[in-house]
């Protein structure tokens, strides 16, 4: 029976520490919600170990010990398991399908081949290759008019073949 009074005695005085749990656990996390789990993963841990507990000793001082060993230990979990991306696919809530760019790009690539083969030089040039305009009538030994006029009529061949961009 002494055990069970020395528990509930330790008990109460957890409850008068709440406050200043709270307190220290705002120095580790900004948003409350995130200092309240602390708080409340550092209760439970006291109340699993209250076997542990050497009279004589602070208690404030015990359940700070715990908090900031839980904290360490989760920053540690956080920091081994973070993804390191922003945009991280875990964050998302609903991703979009891929097939359709997929069946998208095929389109695109088969009307590129279409193209005659002046057209299709200077688009790839430009497009993918991301060359200037000089650069690529250096390249193909045209003006660089030429290179605008072709790749003028490369895109409206593809925008012939595929309709509007606002359809």
């Amino acid at each position: 029976m002494p055990e069970l009074a020395r528990s509930m005695r330790i008990q109460a005085d957890l409850l008068d520490q709440l406050p200043a749990l709270n307190a220290f656990a705002r120095r580790f996390y900004r948003t409350q919600t995130d200092a309240d789990d602390l708080v409340q993963e550092t209760v439970l841990k006291a109340l699993t170990n209250l076997d542990k507990f050497e009279e004589g000793t602070k208690l404030k001082s015990w359940l700070f010990t715990i908090m900031r060993n839980a904290f360490n230990t989760r920053f540690a979990i956080a920091k081994r398991e973070a993804p390191g991306f922003e945009d991280c696919i875990s964050d998302l809530r609903i991703v979009a399908p891929s097939q359709e760019w997929s069946l998208l790009s095929q389109e695109v690539e088969q009307a590129c081949t279409l193209l005659p083969d002046h057209y299709r030089l200077v688009l790839n040039a430009v497009v993918l290759e991301e060359m200037s305009y000089d650069e690529t009538a250096a390249e193909l030994g045209c003006a660089v008019g030429t290179v605008k006029s072709r790749l003028n009529r490369a895109r409206h061949q593809l925008i012939a073949q595929f309709g509007t961009l606002d359809d």
